[in-house]
């Protein structure tokens, strides 16, 4: 960790001491106390952003911002996943506005970044990424059926969405929508993209969808886009290039929720090994049982094995771009959600009923990773990319010879005489 990195960790860990932790009570007592219908943001929200932007502490995420490179970031978005709800947010290092921010870094004009860039980036408004469809498999971008028809100097936009995170937020002005602008073209060239502000007519916001019973505050909305009638100049990037900015987009904001997912689970932890301190059963702490040791155990091998796997994807990233590093971050965005489910898994057995109420955490902690196995692509996608990278891979001299030598019947055609020994069919 270099010099710069090291001082974001000390004064981010020193500023969630100090601040963030102690402001959980006060988010959630407002969350309850207005309903789960209600979106508008607890107070203390804004007071955290103040101040974090005081500190310096502030669009960590943002390379070009922070000066940090996505390895030295890893630990900091960790940190912020200890306080899952509160600590992304005040530090503007919150989805889907991170992937939202770079996607507009990297794809909008100056008159765009201007518009709607800057604000997000002075933590002024929020956004939302409309990508993910009810009738179709959305994890691959290319089955999406939203239509997006030149019309003059307009583009018009038709079709439903769902899941579209922060689009309940009062403080929501802008959704990036993906659709269809050339059905005939190449399958990765049909889809665009453009930016639709919240208040244009036809986007009519349905409902925001629960996560396992409970309502986030930004919401994860499903949509119906009709006949919504934006300028052509409203374009993110060319025409046909939705497909490509998707995957640039979705790249780094997999491995950050992978990253705050660790620190997620390092509560959970943290938890566990403090509950079984203190709780007493059968006459002796819970820390002198023998499975609950193991349940410790497993879960620091698990953490510290996770890590690595993710900061090895955050460095191919740095070094390679995210092309080289797409097979990394399948290996990381299918093993930190398991990870961590795991692992709070553990946490709440170990708590007992406590562990399931809303006294702890954990339940919450749960519900939100069991979900990310299916968001930003469901565990199955991941696995898939892994296997056929495995499996097309080009084997090496090395493991050729290996496999060559387990196998009697090649064995046998190249040197029977070296087989001999080895191979139960010839010595029998």
């Amino acid at each position: 960790m270099s010099a710069k990195a090291q001082d974001y960790h000390k004064r981010l860990s020193a500023f969630m001491t100090e601040f963030v932790f102690p402001s959980e009570p006060s988010y959630e007592e407002y969350r309850r106390e207005a309903g789960p219908d209600d979106h508008t943001v607890p107070p203390v929200i804004e007071e955290l952003k103040a101040l974090a932007k005081e500190r310096g502490l502030w669009n960590l995420f943002l390379p070009s911002i922070s000066g940090l490179t996505n390895l030295e970031y890893a630990p900091l978005a960790e940190l912020t996943g200890w306080s899952m709800e509160v600590a992304p947010e005040v530090t503007n290092c919150a989805a889907p506005d991170t992937g939202n921010m770079e996607t507009l870094h990297l794809f909008a004009t100056e008159e765009q970044r201007t518009q709607w860039l800057e604000p997000l980036l002075n933590g002024e408004i929020r956004s939302g990424f409309a990508m993910t469809e009810p009738a179709v498999a959305s994890s691959d971008a290319r089955n999406i059926q939203t239509l997006i028809t030149r019309d003059g100097g307009d583009y018009v936009i038709n079709g439903r969405k769902w899941w579209t995170t922060g689009a309940a937020d009062p403080r929501c002005t802008i959704l990036i929508v993906m659709g269809r602008t050339d059905p005939d073209a190449a399958s990765h060239r049909q889809q665009s993209m453009v930016l639709v502000p919240v208040d244009t007519p036809g986007v009519n916001i349905l409902r925001s969808t629960p996560v396992s019973g409970w309502q986030d505050q930004h919401g994860h909305c499903e949509i119906v886009f009709d006949n919504v009638r934006v300028p052509a100049t409203n374009l993110l990037g060319e025409a046909g290039a939705g497909f490509a900015i998707a995957q640039a987009r979705l790249g780094p904001g997999r491995i950050h929720h992978c990253m705050r997912a660790l620190g997620a689970a390092e509560r959970a932890l943290a938890l566990m090994v403090d509950r079984v301190q203190k709780r007493v059963a059968f006459g002796k702490p819970l820390a002198e049982q023998g499975v609950v040791r193991e349940s410790i155990a497993k879960s620091r091998n698990e953490l510290d094995q996770a890590r690595l796997l993710c900061e090895k994807a955050a460095w191919t990233i740095d070094q390679h771009g995210n092309k080289e590093a797409h097979v990394l971050v399948s290996q990381i965005k299918a093993v930190a959600p398991q990870v961590a489910c795991d692992v709070i898994d553990r946490a709440i057995q170990v708590h007992g009923a406590a562990g399931v109420s809303d006294d702890f955490p954990l339940a919450r902690l749960y519900s939100w990773h069991r979900a990310m196995r299916l968001f930003d692509g469901p565990d199955e996608v991941h696995m898939r990319t892994i296997a056929r990278s495995e499996v097309g891979r080009e084997k090496s001299a090395f493991a050729s010879a290996a496999c060559r030598q387990s196998d009697p019947a090649a064995c046998r055609q190249s040197d029977p005489a070296a087989c001999r020994q080895s191979d139960p069919a010839v010595t029998s």
